[in-house]
């Protein structure tokens, strides 16, 4: 305030609001790349390069504006084996932590004739970053399919720097041999972790959970009883794991275990499908409660057939979606997400209504953490968005006013409850309160500010005269006007009451305070006596 005729001053209290009013997180599908031939999964090495992998043996790379290269990365064609089944052929690929100095990446495909062996290998780049070398193949891990369908086909490296790699039960109908629950004979239905950068092809953790106890338990296994788990991924922040796993005839899952817990846990198939008894299958099965439970289930019934495993998304452009798990299915049905509800569960939401259709393959993240979706039917690669990607209002300090940043139109609330006429920009307080905005910015997006919290306080110096502030809001400088005499500093904090700067007076009635290098916010200007005691104090809003 130029000159000040009241006492008065704002604080501000950062809490959250008890106002529901703000549009729900939505997201949105935006076309990035087309004209691929079933794509089913999609990785980043390091850089702006997004590389699709195509299920008959292809991998292509998309460029950061959505071009595809004319040229394959590597073409393994005539060594997948994709046929009578769309779930076989090359289905996952995985960059090497190192790739940038070993230019490693390790691919998971059906090769061999007729029903078909899992096949883990890893694959050098050449002198040309685009383009790999087929015959650089080392084969790293086997497994014989039994039956055509249930491959899995997802590997990724975790935070540890180890090779996750996820089989299906092998096929058929609710798991004959039970290789979900048998961990001794082969890898399928099971997770293993395996160490490849020691002595070839690979070496076997010694923290895995069953290698130290001398039985004939497979020491590659980390996780048992998935049916068929198609996607997974880990949490790019906290190293948490995610797995989505294909459903029988009932229900479609997904799983969720935390980072570090090297204790083996079993997901429950063929015992159980989701959270209900597996139909079928009867007798010899311990409790649900012995089993690692879902996080989240869907039903045949809604829509779903085949989930696919999605990603915690940490990238910077969409605020709104920081920390939400998004995954979604194969068939046509709808996007959701999940978040922490402080409880060890978590809280799901409808984030889009519909998912484009049959085909959705794959859920992955670019090199900056943003997210693409890939789909097997329409050959297309899709960007994640924010349905509301703007930041929310913000309110500032005007001389006494408090004022919305730019929007279409404007709804102030007074406690939460509406302030009735009060529809535009600014609005000047007229009692002690939690002020917030409701703003909208087109047809879909309303979103609501933080609360400015108003608080009546005097504000005049020991004479009784007052100081002004100006220009307000501020930006670069701030210059403070009506001095008193005993007036020794001027000091700038922060609504925590952190000092920001301070700047001595020398006997004048004015400064100028340069606050360029300021974060935008609100502040506290005070004037301090020669003995250190506030003669008042007012606040400025500084933006940038």
């Amino acid at each position: 305030m130029n000159r000040m005729t009241r006492s008065l001053f704002f604080v501000v209290l950062l809490f959250s609001s008890g106002l529901k009013a703000q549009s729900p997180v939505r997201i949105v599908l935006e076309p990035f790349a087309s004209g691929l031939s079933a794509p089913v999964d999609l990785a980043h090495a390091g850089d702006e390069r997004l590389f699709v992998v195509e299920r008959l043996g292809r991998i292509k790379i998309i460029q950061p504006d959505g071009t595809v290269l004319p040229t394959n990365f590597l073409n393994i064609t005539s060594r997948v084996n994709s046929a009578n089944s769309n779930e076989k052929g090359l289905l996952g690929l995985a960059f090497d932590p190192n790739y940038a100095d070993n230019g490693y990446f390790y691919v998971n495909y059906t090769g061999g004739t007729g029903i078909g062996l899992s096949t883990i290998s890893r694959f050098s780049v050449t002198a040309d970053p685009n383009v790999a070398d087929p015959d650089s193949e080392v084969i790293i891990y086997t497994v014989q399919q039994p039956y055509t369908n249930h491959n899995g086909g997802d590997l990724d490296f975790g935070p540890d720097g180890f090779l996750y790699v996820a089989f299906g039960d092998g096929g058929s109908a609710n798991d004959p041999p039970n290789n979900g629950q048998t961990l001794t004979d082969n890898a399928l239905g099971d997770v293993i972790r395996i160490d490849v950068h020691g002595e070839a092809p690979y070496e076997v953790p010694a923290t895995n959970p069953w290698v130290s106890l001398g039985n004939d338990t497979l020491p590659e296994i980390w996780a048992s009883g998935l049916r068929n788990p198609f996607r997974f991924g880990f949490d790019a922040l906290t190293g948490d794991l995610w797995i989505g796993d294909v459903g029988q005839g009932a229900r479609e899952e997904v799983d969720f275990w935390p980072a570090g817990d090297n204790s083996g846990p079993n997901f429950g198939w063929r015992c159980y499908e989701g959270d209900i008894a597996t139909p079928g299958i009867g007798g010899n099965c311990p409790p649900i409660e012995d089993f690692v439970a879902p996080v989240s289930v869907h039903t045949h019934t809604a829509g779903w057939c085949s989930v696919i495993g999605g990603r915690v998304y940490r990238g910077d452009a969409f605020p709104r979606l920081y920390g939400r798990y998004i995954y979604t299915d194969y068939c046509p049905t709808s996007y959701f997400s999940l978040t922490p509800n402080g409880s060890g569960g978590f809280v799901r939401e409808n984030v889009l209504q519909s998912n484009g259709g049959l085909g959705t393959a794959c859920i992955a993240e670019n090199s900056a953490l943003e997210l693409f979706v890939a789909n097997v039917e329409t050959g297309t690669v899709k960007r994640i968005v924010d349905q509301c990607p703007m930041p929310p209002p913000v309110i500032t300090l005007g001389e006494s006013t408090l004022n919305s940043s730019e929007a279409l139109s404007y709804i102030w609330y007074l406690d939460g409850v509406v302030i009735p006429g009060a529809t535009s920009a600014s609005i000047e307080p007229v009692q002690n309160g939690s002020y917030t905005v409701l703003a909208e910015f087109n047809t879909n997006c309303e979103l609501l500010s933080e609360p400015f919290v108003v608080t009546t306080v005097g504000m005049q110096d020991r004479s009784g005269v007052a100081f002004g502030v100006h220009p307000v809001p501020a930006r670069d400088i701030l210059n403070v006007t009506g001095v008193p005499a005993d007036g020794a500093s001027v000091r700038l904090t922060d609504t925590t009451g952190r000092t920001v700067l301070e700047q001595g007076l020398n006997n004048a009635d004015r400064v100028t305070l340069e606050v360029g290098a300021v974060p935008t916010g609100n502040y506290f200007v005070s004037i301090l006596a020669k003995d250190g005691a506030s003669l008042g104090r007012t606040m400025v809003s500084i933006v940038r």
